[in-house]
C-alpha cells in the first residue's frame, strides 16, 4: 500500500465558489497576497494585496489548478498573464452580495521571526480599492503586527465570509 499526500481542499473550494458565482450571474472576485511567487501587472497591488475580477468576461485562458490560478486579463487596455499561487488566495466572493469564503493566509517557508512576511511588496498604488477595502486594511495591519511579533497573522473575518484554515 502506498502513501500519498493529500491535496488541500482550498483549490476545490475556490473552483466551487467561482462556479457558483458564474452560475448565479454574479461577478467572482479573488483577493490574494502579492509576493515574489505572484505574477500581476506592476502598480496594481495595494498594501501587498490585489483584488481581481475573475469573471469569464474579464479573463481568458483561465486555469484553476491545485497550486496556481493562471489567466490573461487586460489592465489599462494592455493584456497581461497573471499567476496567483493558491496559497496566496485570502478570499473569493461575489462582488454583488459579498457571499463567498475567506482563507487564512499561508506563508510557506515562514520562520519564527516572520521573514516570509517581509517579502510581500508594499503599496505600489494604482488599483482602486474595491468592496474589500476593510479586509485589505485589516490584513495589512495584521501582517505588520505579525512581522513585529514574529507570529503568523490571524485575519479578522468579515461577517459574510467563512474562514477556512
Amino acid at each position: 500500500m502506498s502513501t500519498t499526500s493529500t491535496v488541500s481542499t482550498k483549490p476545490y473550494l475556490l473552483r466551487a465558489i467561482w462556479e457558483w458565482c458564474v452560475d448565479q450571474g454574479f461577478t467572482p472576485y479573488l483577493a490574494a497576497l502579492v509576493d515574489d511567487q505572484t505574477r500581476v501587472p506592476p502598480g496594481y497591488a495595494r498594501d501587498g494585496q490585489i483584488v481581481l475580477n475573475l469573471s469569464p468576461d474579464a479573463t481568458g485562458n483561465m486555469q484553476m489548478a491545485n497550486d496556481y490560478i493562471s489567466f490573461q486579463a487586460r489592465f489599462g487596455g494592455v493584456a497581461h498573464s497573471l499567476v496567483i499561487p493558491v496559497a496566496n488566495v485570502i478570499a473569493i466572493y461575489a462582488r454583488e452580495n459579498g457571499q463567498g469564503m475567506a482563507f487564512e493566509p499561508e506563508f510557506e517557508g515562514d520562520d519564527a521571526d516572520g521573514a516570509a512576511l517581509e517579502s510581500v511588496p508594499q503599496d505600489e498604488g494604482g488599483q482602486e480599492p474595491m468592496d474589500v477595502e476593510e479586509m485589505g486594511d485589516a490584513a495589512a495591519k495584521l501582517r505588520a503586527e505579525a512581522t513585529k511579533a514574529g507570529d503568523a497573522p490571524r485575519k479578522p473575518r468579515p461577517s459574510h465570509l467563512t474562514v477556512v484554515k
